[in-house]
C-alpha cells in the first residue's frame, strides 16, 4: 500500500529527522524569548 504523502519510507524518515531538528530549534528560540520577557516584565 502506498503512503498518503507519496513519500517512500526513506524519504519520510529523512523528512522526519529534519522536522525534529527544525521544531527543536523553534521551541528553543520560543523558550529563550519567554525567559527574556519574563526577566523584563514578570507576569507572576
Amino acid at each position: 500500500m502506498a503512503s498518503l504523502s507519496g513519500l517512500t519510507d526513506d524519504e519520510a524518515k529523512e523528512f522526519h529527522e529534519q522536522f525534529k531538528t527544525t521544531f527543536g530549534a523553534f521551541v528553543a528560540v520560543a523558550a529563550v524569548a519567554h525567559l527574556l520577557v519574563l526577566a523584563w516584565k514578570p507576569w507572576f
